[in-house]
């Protein structure tokens, strides 16, 4: 599969599996949506930079940077809930990256 579609592809897979715990919160949709369409495009993001870095570090680098302005919102609203966003955010940025440079084209 060529690289911006498996971006794409694993993009909304992880979206999915990140909003998951904030529907079940009954997170506003805007959040939900706000969420899944970050990692969509993160996902894009990541496999059409073309930087000298391994994929997991490329993926950890655009996901840290990607939430810095969500992660300001959040703060406003519930700074409690930037503990998990961090750690999903470096979870899921270096799975991604991982992913898009071991099986993309």
């Amino acid at each position: 599969m060529k690289r911006t579609q498996l971006g794409i592809v694993l993009g909304v897979i992880i979206g999915i599996i990140d909003i998951i715990p904030m529907i079940f919160q009954k997170m506003p949709c805007d959040a939900n949506f706000s969420a899944f369409f970050h990692w969509v495009i993160l996902g894009y993001l990541i496999s059409i930079t073309n930087v000298n870095l391994k994929g997991y570090i490329k993926g950890l680098l655009l996901a840290v940077i990607t939430m810095i302005p969500i992660a300001f919102l959040v703060w406003w609203n519930n700074y409690a809930a930037i503990i998990p966003m961090t750690v999903s955010t470096l979870v899921f940025g270096l799975l991604l990256g991982f992913l898009i440079e071991k099986y993309g084209e």
